[in-house]
């Protein structure tokens, strides 16, 4: 038998080693790999949560005339069952109110018409002219005692139709029928809406029997007029007596309905067309006595 030589040896041994390393290192690359996919597989993704945004106040609600209204019938009701306002009354001071109040639907008045709200057209002079009156209360017509005495006037409008939420004149007039031999009563006005000026304070906003008055020079293809007009009022829930937003009282006794003064405060005043809902006078907050 041969021996193998010292070099043949050395050419063994490296081989082996080689191929040891080959192995080894082969193992130890398959290993990491499949403990990288190990944990890999088993590291949970995490999404980071997004955040969610910050609650916001929403804007306060502006009032208008059904909200008017039904606090109107609010106040009459517990006024009619001799209870005290409830609270939901009270918590109305304070908020914002727009509110339009239609006139001069059955046409232009006469030149000579002492109506507090009307309108006519002059053909002579090719102006539009508009007068607005505001009615003029005693503070005793709706106070009693102490809180009549803190007041001097109140100034302000009624809300005709009460019955209905529209702020615009009636589309039909449908004419009146007879309902039997009586003649028809038709219920007086029953809501108003006014201003409380105090003795000796700010008459900022306060006419004193003027009225809102404006003459428009235009030719009279360029106003219709056969929806008339109306009056927008802008402004805040006020406070009367017992720093309630209504007074209502009752006349005519316990049978008779209440009548109700929803309290303002006016900032601005102004009057629109209809019909293209653009304003063609307006008084502000600091204009309304001019």
């Amino acid at each position: 038998m041969n021996e193998p030589s010292p070099r043949a040896s050395r050419l063994a041994l490296t081989a082996g080693i080689l191929a040891i390393m080959v192995v080894g290192g082969g193992g130890f690359l398959l290993g990491q790999r499949s403990s990288q996919e190990r944990q890999t597989a088993k590291t949970p993704v995490i999404v980071a949560p997004v955040p969610s945004p910050s609650p916001t106040v929403g804007a306060t609600r502006v009032l208008g005339r059904a909200d008017i209204l039904a606090l109107a019938a609010e106040a009459a009701d517990a006024t009619a069952r001799g209870d005290a306002m409830p609270a939901s009354v009270g918590d109305s001071v304070g908020k914002p109110f727009t509110l339009s109040l239609p006139f001069g639907c059955d046409g232009p008045a006469d030149a000579d018409s002492k109506t507090a709200m009307r309108w006519r057209y002059d053909d002579a002079a090719g102006a539009l002219r508009l007068d607005v009156s505001p009615i003029t209360w005693s503070p005793s017509e709706w106070f009693a005692g102490d809180a009549a005495s803190n007041a001097e006037t109140i100034e302000g409008f009624w809300i005709a139709r009460p019955w209905t939420r529209s702020e615009a004149c009636p589309a039909s007039r449908t004419p009146a029928v007879p309902m039997g031999a009586e003649p028809v009563t038709l219920a007086g006005q029953t809501v108003a809406i006014g201003q409380v000026f105090g003795a000796g304070g700010a008459r900022q906003g306060r006419r004193d029997g003027k009225a809102y008055s404006s003459v428009l020079r235009m030719d009279r293809a360029d106003f219709d007029g056969r929806q008339g007009l109306v009056l927008r009022l802008s402004g805040r829930l006020g406070s009367g007596s017992k720093d309630l937003p209504v007074a209502c009282r009752q006349p005519g006794g316990a049978e008779q309905r209440p009548v109700c003064l929803v309290f303002v405060v006016l900032d601005e005043l102004a009057i629109v067309d209809p019909v293209t809902d653009k304003a063609l006078a307006t008084w502000t907050a600091g204009s309304l006595t001019d």
